[in-house]
């Protein structure tokens, strides 16, 4: 291995990585506290590739995620693909694709994603998550009402008698299991390309090491196996994707 790659990714001598347990389907805090998931899995395959620990640094949020990798305070992240994001941060290719869904009450007249966007409709969502950065560029009336996190999302829908809420289906379907007045509209409003990302400022043979990474890791069955093992529901394996090309093109 590179020395000068290896130094790049941990010039601490230990890869940190960010983790957003705030997104059910990458990571999760166990009853110990103790993170584990798809995001964990992945980071230690790489500290492993690179031959160095790994330092786990938790965050409830996508944009404490975010930001504690563009602060140097991580080496590597786990995102959603967004151009916001992509100033600072080199992506690779998604390794999974997650769904955005609409939870509505019962009562409501909206059946489908098209009756959202207008002005009496508040949307609520978690600051700083991609559904909000996407939903920020794509609607052009409904106002958007932003929780501290996307655990609070549906929180405030209720106790704010809000609309919409928008979310990740998983994290929507937990948090109103077994709840009865509230439906999720029947189609996505957008995929959620989830990826790895390292800093621009490492250089563009890391951000090259990190794209053939994910694609070995997909190819493998690495990250089906770890989907399966953590009983993670309507998320895909993201598609093969030539590692030299840079999927914020496809945007």
């Amino acid at each position: 291995m590179n020395s000068e790659l290896i130094n790049a990714f941990a010039p601490t001598g230990v890869l940190r990585a960010s983790l957003n347990v705030g997104n059910p389907v990458l990571a999760n805090l166990n009853a110990a506290g103790k993170p584990f998931g798809i995001s964990i899995d992945l980071a230690h395959a790489l500290g492993q590739k690179l031959g160095v620990p790994v330092e786990l640094i938790v965050n409830e949020t996508a944009g404490k995620s975010v930001a504690t990798v563009e602060e140097g305070r991580a080496d590597i992240g786990f995102f959603a693909i967004d151009p916001a994001r992509g100033k600072d941060i080199a992506f690779t290719a998604a390794y999974v694709l997650i769904e955005g869904y609409y939870l509505v009450r019962n009562e409501s007249p909206i059946t489908r994603n098209d009756q959202v966007d207008v002005a009496s409709n508040r949307v609520v969502v978690g600051k700083g998550s991609a559904y909000d950065l996407f939903l920020t560029r794509q609607l052009k009336h409904a106002p958007i009402v932003r929780a501290s996190s996307s655990q609070t999302v549906v929180q405030d829908f209720l106790a704010n008698n809000i609309e919409v809420a928008a979310g990740v289906k998983q994290q929507l379907e937990a948090d109103t299991k077994g709840m009865t007045g509230v439906r999720i509209l029947p189609e996505r409003f957008m995929v959620i390309n989830q990826a790895m990302g390292v800093p621009k400022s490492k250089g563009p043979a890391a951000a090259a090491f990190l794209r053939v990474f994910i694609e070995e890791m997909k190819a493998s069955d690495m990250v089906k196996d770890s989907m399966t093992r953590h009983g993670i529901q309507g998320a895909g394996v993201g598609h093969a994707t030539d590692p030299a090309q840079d999927p914020l093109d496809h945007l």
